[in-house]
């Protein structure tokens, strides 16, 4: 299972070992015993991946995963990454929340170490 947290100046994507169920069964009994509202909506994400780093992507899509991942040019330097799958948020008026995915295993550890390696080519870019 995916699961990308957005914060306002980024976003962090996990890679789970726990079922979607399992995460998500979690997270209601969670809310249950502090008595917080949840709402579960089907939805998609998106973040960006430099065009090298993403074009290795369009072969795992095309041959697993291609109904929950898509890709789409931006421009010269990156591909935007849109991921169906579902919001977890604390109540329905919030926008503050977890999107959470599941696609084959292969596709999921390979999407993230993509993404880590798409951060670390970043935080060298700043330096």
């Amino acid at each position: 299972m995916l699961k990308l947290t957005y914060t306002e100046s980024s976003f962090y994507l996990e890679c789970l070992t726990l079922s979607l169920e399992e995460w998500v069964a979690q997270r209601v009994i969670l809310a249950l015993r502090v008595g917080q509202s949840l709402c579960i909506e089907p939805s998609t994400a998106s973040f960006l991946l430099p065009v090298d780093l993403a074009g290795v992507l369009k072969a795992e899509v095309k041959r697993d995963d291609g109904e929950i991942i898509a890709l789409s040019a931006c421009d010269a330097e990156y591909m935007e990454v849109t991921l169906r799958g579902s919001w977890l948020l604390d109540s329905s008026k919030d926008a503050v929340g977890v999107f959470f995915t599941t696609m084959s295993d292969r596709a999921e550890f390979f999407l993230h170490k993509l993404w880590q390696e798409s951060q670390a080519c970043a935080s060298v870019m700043s330096e």
